[in-house]
């Protein structure tokens, strides 16, 4: 097939799944063309040795990039990203209608920042089917400078007509499924494919003495938290449960983030002697740290829009073979506890997750071990890359050739890679 990508982002901004779908595809034989902006994420600066200009494509076997200018917000609020994305909606146009004019298909990787440009292209392509993959719902409240919530009414409107243009909407998670249905998708267009991660890294590895050093004190149990000291995570929650098992376990908290420092000050304020802040790491490194620890922790706060999303650390750590303990609702918990790959509890609720470290402290080497066999076979047999690729193609296929009807149901079987 020719096949058309539309992505904000894509490598070597941190776009894994557009640039591994992207380099997947090709290898597997079709002819793959990517349209994208120039690469400014997260810090909203294009990076040191690019320049934005209108013809910038490169190309490899089977895989073209073409690159079109957008207003990078620099360290902006809403509405320079605002004009970021309406930016990109009138580039991408610009170049799209013809170097994705004969496509057979146009995939779109549809966070909120591609509503625009999607919406429009979908539009001035006409007849060409797409697929859209949706990794979250936007739900941000319209900040007190967005014109009173038109904006984010503007981004919903545009999100809405792509839904219904869609021949096709895969979703990163299962309750995401029904929030796409709520804000206008056809119930029977909608798929899930859950995320894969990087296998070339996140894959199981011995722990070194320099992990090790890194990780542990002595033999008491380990939880760790690798990644992102946010908003969304609620790391304070864990801060307080560990002080209360400050004999029993270790917390280790690896990586940084906006709340880094309100999670370091409550520590100090309760004295928690057991819990230590490890500056952030390569990815190469990480599996290392994860088999010096004995259980990785995923938290997340108890919003409804982070029920339907599943951090792509789970993923990250059942590829690796560790079990996890899952402070979170909705289908983050819900995957853990069908996999049975450790042990979860209500998001935000520090007693709870107190009770949950004292458990994992008690289980035994062997069964956790256990716990993380069984979540790497998880991985594999639901949210590994190549079954994930085959799934995005097979929809792909099906909307290319018309194997999707109107009503959105296949009239072929299922693919099962």
């Amino acid at each position: 097939m020719r096949i058309g990508i539309l992505t904000y982002h894509f490598p070597p901004e941190p776009a894994f799944i557009p640039g591994s779908l992207a380099e997947e595809l090709a290898a597997r034989g079709h002819e793959v063309r990517v349209l994208t902006g120039f690469p400014d994420y997260p810090g909203g600066h294009v990076y040191p040795g690019w320049r934005q200009r209108w013809r910038h494509e490169t190309r490899s076997r089977g895989l073209t990039v073409r690159r079109v200018p957008r207003y990078s917000t620099g360290d902006g609020g809403v509405r320079p990203r605002m004009a970021s994305w309406l930016s990109f909606a009138g580039s991408a146009a610009l170049v799209g209608r013809r170097y994705l004019a004969d496509v057979d298909v146009l995939y779109v990787h549809q966070p909120p920042a591609t509503a625009f440009a999607s919406a429009t292209l979908l539009r001035l392509l006409g007849r060409v089917p797409a697929v859209l993959h949706v990794p979250d719902v936007w739900t941000e409240q319209a900040p007190e400078d967005s014109d009173d919530g038109r904006w984010a009414a503007r981004v919903r409107a545009a999100m809405t007509r792509t839904y219904r243009a869609a021949s096709a909407i895969a979703v990163s998670a299962p309750s995401l499924r029904d929030a796409v249905v709520a804000v206008g998708a056809d119930p029977s267009r909608v798929r899930v494919v859950l995320n894969w991660t990087d296998e070339r890294i996140f894959r199981p590895a011995p722990a070194g003495s320099a992990a090790r050093g890194l990780v542990r004190r002595d033999e008491r149990c380990v939880v760790m938290h690798a990644g992102t000291i946010g908003v969304r995570q609620g790391l304070e929650t864990a801060v307080r449960a560990a002080v209360a098992l400050e004999n029993t376990m270790d917390l280790v908290l690896v990586g940084s983030g906006a709340d880094e420092r309100r999670v370091r000050g409550l520590a100090a304020e309760l004295r928690a002697d057991n819990v230590r802040f490890v500056d952030r790491r390569s990815p190469l490194d990480m599996p290392e740290l994860y088999a010096a620890a004995d259980y990785q922790l995923i938290m997340l706060r108890d919003l409804p829009a982070l029920r339907s999303t599943v951090p792509g650390k789970l993923q990250a750590a059942l590829s690796c073979g560790v079990p996890v303990v899952a402070s979170a609702g909705g289908d983050t918990a819900a995957l853990v506890e069908r996999a049975r790959a450790g042990l979860s509890c209500p998001p935000e609720d520090w007693a709870s997750l107190a009770d949950r470290f004292w458990l994992a402290a008690t289980i035994p080497p062997p069964a956790r071990a256990e716990m993380g066999r069984r979540g790497r076979e998880a991985y594999l047999r639901d949210m590994s890359l190549p079954g994930g690729v085959d799934r995005i193609e097979q929809l792909l296929r099906e909307a290319a050739t018309g194997g999707l009807r109107q009503n959105g149901q296949s009239e072929r079987q299922p693919h099962n890679g």
